[in-house]
């Protein structure tokens, strides 16, 4: 079993042992923004901590971000992206993201966050773009005989609602939302990655393998964080996880759906359930 040494301990311990190179990783898993209250995403809350930790590291090198994320939310993928190019310039740290099964969409925003981006040959990477989906109830409402009755204040507040039919103007202005964060996004990718190449059109939502992203100069390298850090820093080099901050008893007790046995806990399971299928649903997009 290994024990990682604390902080003060380490420099007590002779020079050899003291200047091991060590380099803070960080996951970054899952989709991003609020999959269900009671099962939050990937969100600027809730990694905010843990990126902290790993760039305020004492003596680290490096950090590491291991992502394996489908996308998500665009403002909580910019806002991580934000952070971790804030912290790096702040601490002058060289940030080196790694891909798991995919970074896509937002996955892939918070990659391009890191100076060099590495990825496994089998990994799924791209989709610079942006979607948006819902479903259309207006004639299921006419079939059961049920109206459907909304009054706003303001011609745009009840856009694309589900329980009407689709208004090409609600359409056309959902479009132009899209175009405005694509440029966003696209304007991102192309100041961060400077080596992409130009043989094909890169923002289209397309996805690729990690290889077929080598070429493209979407991706550095390929490998993953174990072997890429012993190759740079050493085999003797320190990959220390910072581990996610965990709630209290009670936001513990919420996540698992209430009092067990209690109307809370069938409620929690159905959200959980319902949540599960949908980011489920995410992977699946990408073959996962």
């Amino acid at each position: 079993m290994a024990f990682a040494l604390s902080d003060t301990f380490r420099a007590l311990l002779p020079r050899r042992f003291r200047d091991r190179p060590r380099v803070a990783v960080v996951r970054l898993s899952g989709t991003i923004g609020a999959v269900s209250p009671l099962r939050p995403g990937l969100s600027i809350g809730g990694v905010a901590g843990s990126l902290e930790r790993a760039f305020g590291m004492p003596g680290a090198n490096a950090v590491a971000l291991v992502i394996n994320s489908p996308g998500g939310s665009p403002a909580q993928s910019h806002l991580i992206h934000r952070r971790i190019r804030a912290l790096a310039e702040e601490k002058r740290l060289p940030v080196i993201a790694f891909v798991e099964d995919v970074a896509a969409s937002g996955g892939y925003m918070i990659a391009c966050a890191a100076d060099e981006i590495v990825a496994d040959p089998t990994s799924i990477v791209g989709s610079i773009g942006v979607v948006s989906a819902g479903f259309g109830f207006h004639g299921l409402l006419e079939k059961l005989g049920v109206e459907r009755r909304v009054h706003t204040q303001g011609e745009a507040k009840s856009m694309l609602d589900p329980f009407r039919p689709e208004d090409p103007a609600d359409v056309d202005r959902l479009m132009r939302i899209q175009a405005d964060v694509q440029d966003l996004f696209t304007g991102l990718v192309t100041a961060r990655r400077p080596t992409l190449s130009t043989s094909e059109n890169l923002f289209t939502g397309a996805v690729w393998t990690g290889r077929q992203a080598l070429a493209l100069g979407l991706v550095d390298a390929l490998g993953d964080v174990r072997t890429a850090m012993r190759a740079r820093f050493g085999e003797k080099v320190d990959l220390r996880l910072v581990a996610e901050a965990r709630g209290g008893f009670l936001s513990r007790l919420l996540r698992r759906g209430g009092a067990p046995g209690g109307i809370e806990a069938g409620i929690g399971l159905a959200e959980g359930a319902v949540a599960a299928l949908e980011e489920r649903a995410a992977y699946a997009r990408y073959g996962l």
